[in-house]
């Protein structure tokens, strides 16, 4: 590219030479010093005029600006309206595990005293009148009018965070009750030590060493020498000693003052100190001590007086046939 100068005083044209690179090089830096000329007049003059209140400067300025905060609010609206919503169905769900956590917390055995230190200032009771009376789904901000702030969201959430983690520790307890009732019921002698017919029950009967009425404290199961003899709850074995009545005896102490007794044994398989459960295998069944013949003798005691061993095996039976009949049902 070649560019001519004259002038009047100047005897001859003086030409300049440029070559694309150059031209290009002079176009960008016209390009960069309109860029900050522009951005320049918008700072001291658009942001001028709108904090002075030009006439028509600022006017224009002030519909630039309501038009972009126009589209910001709008897209906050819309997704504040659908978190609102989550938020909604969050506190729906919320309030289904709260009904539930209220059923499931009296069949556990939960007392209601035991939930206040949960509830805040203001709070009613799980069973007080008013407790029928509140809830009810969140309202979201959808199909309003009013916008739905951003920090009465965060309110909602929160709210919503600390409810949770309160229905969290309740179904934690109510694990922990519904534990303490499975150890209670596996502590409990429930179990039949000897499988088959139960011989002499408790009660008076007549002795048969000396003819005359005499309390029986058990129940006997008639077996072959050798036939497994079962815990019949678990507990600690506090002993294995020879008696001279009850024979090779085998002692399990279940807690709560309650123990049970596996007499006329003719071999003891565990030894004191020794933890058991439900079911395991304790003794073999024999004729030691004050027998007549093979059998076992079971004795069940409650602070060392002597109950009816037929009652806690019954309570099994029942729940067995319960589940039986359930079955048959379906």
């Amino acid at each position: 590219m070649q560019i001519l100068i004259t002038h009047g005083s100047l005897a001859q044209t003086r030409a300049m030479q440029f070559n694309r690179m150059q031209l290009g090089a002079a176009l960008a830096a016209l390009v960069l010093v309109l860029i900050l000329l522009s951005g320049a007049i918008y700072h001291f003059v658009f942001l001028t005029a709108a904090r002075e209140g030009w006439p028509v400067v600022s006017q224009f300025f002030k519909l630039v600006v309501r038009d972009e905060f126009a589209q910001r609010d709008r897209f906050m609206r819309e997704n504040l309206d659908a978190m609102a919503q989550k938020v909604g169905e969050m506190q729906a769900k919320l309030l289904t595990l709260e009904a539930m956590g209220d059923r499931v917390s009296g069949m556990a055995g939960v007392k209601p005293e035991e939930l206040k230190p949960m509830l805040r200032p203001g709070m009613p009771a799980a069973n007080s009148p008013a407790k029928s009376g509140v809830g009810g789904p969140f309202i979201s901000a959808v199909g309003r009018t009013e916008l739905l702030s951003l920090s009465g969201l965060n309110a909602h959430i929160g709210l919503l965070d600390e409810r949770t983690d309160q229905t969290t520790d309740l179904f934690t307890l109510i694990e922990s009750r519904l534990l303490e009732g499975r150890l209670a019921q596996l502590m409990v002698p429930s179990s039949a030590p000897v499988e088959g017919p139960v011989g002499s029950g408790f009660g008076f009967r007549i002795d048969p060493f000396t003819g005359r009425p005499a309390l029986h404290t058990g129940l006997d199961f008639p077996a072959d020498v050798g036939t497994q003899i079962f815990a019949a709850a678990g507990g600690v074995v506090v002993s294995t000693e020879l008696h001279p009545a009850y024979g090779n005896l085998v002692e399990v102490d279940h807690g709560n003052g309650l123990q049970t007794r596996y007499a006329h044994v003719s071999k003891v398989l565990v030894k004191t100190g020794d933890l058991v459960k439900r079911g395991q295998l304790l003794a073999l069944v024999g004729t030691s001590g004050r027998s007549t013949g093979p059998h076992l003798h079971f004795e069940v005691t409650v602070a060392g007086v002597p109950q009816n061993p037929a009652r806690f095996l019954a309570g099994r039976a029942a729940a067995r046939t319960a589940v039986a009949a359930g079955r048959a049902v379906r």
